[in-house]
């Protein structure tokens, strides 16, 4: 294994709270070697438009800041965000901070549609701990990217609820309702469980290998997308076993 002096790759994040904690974690699990992860946050205090909306001004800051830091590239983390916001603002406010950090934009949900059309998946399931509004904005978010859900099993949780969360108890209801969504929607091509805050990453493995689909968390699609599109070839890739995404790289 390469020892590296300094970070061949930056990667900006920005996530919706005043902390990092679930997502650095496993952000450090699944990327290789080398590969960094530069977070500033938001304060979103609950799921809903109203407070995403309120914390626009802020966003706008969070992205200059992150030019300023000379990452590589630079992505919204927080799918509830971008499903809030609905898919035509969501691309206009990516398009506006390309324009003004002159770096590539992106999120976690537009990682996660780049990374289901490179797998070629079009029908899928979904697994969440949202409430049903937020579900139904991010099957609508999908629809305009001619991506159908077929179907979403999920356990309503308010934000606090996830926040304090338990990892063990986490995976567990990764497996839970993955499994569940799994072998309710047998046609599915792929399952969706997104969330930065759900503590998923040993599950989705675990899940693949069960039923032979490829399994979406937020940190895998966002990984996947910086290094696929990396202007330079990779100094490492990540191990093959976080699954059947990062094994495309």
């Amino acid at each position: 294994m390469p020892s590296f002096i300094k970070p061949w790759y930056q990667l900006g994040y920005i996530i919706p709270h005043l902390y990092t904690d679930q997502d650095a974690y496993q952000f450090y699990r699944v990327a290789p070697d080398g590969m960094m992860l530069v977070t500033t946050g938001l304060n979103l205090r609950e799921y809903s438009l109203a407070a995403v909306e309120e914390n626009l001004p802020t966003l706008w800051e969070r992205f200059n800041l992150l030019a300023q830091k000379k990452v590589d590239r630079i992505s919204l983390s927080g799918v509830p965000v971008a499903s809030a916001l609905g898919r035509p603002k969501m691309l206009e406010i990516l398009q506006e901070a390309e324009a003004r950090t002159g770096l590539v934009c992106d999120t976690d949900l537009e990682a996660h549609i780049a990374a289901l059309k490179a797998l070629g998946a079009t029908q899928i399931a979904l697994a969440t701990r949202w409430p049903e509004a937020i579900n139904q904005m991010l099957t609508r978010y999908l629809a305009l990217a001619d991506i159908h859900v077929l179907g979403c099993c999920s356990r309503s949780r308010s934000l606090d609820q996830n926040k304090g969360a338990n990892a063990s108890d986490d995976h567990e209801l990764a497996l839970e309702l993955g499994r569940q969504a799994l072998q309710q929607f047998p046609q599915a091509q792929a399952l969706l469980m997104p969330g930065g805050l759900w503590y998923a990453i040993y599950a989705a493995p675990q899940l693949e290998s069960e039923f032979g689909k490829p399994v979406l968390l937020n940190i895998l699609s966002t990984t996947w997308a910086a290094l696929q599109s990396a202007s330079q070839p990779l100094v490492q890739r990540p191990q093959n076993h976080w699954g059947m995404l990062l094994s495309r790289l």
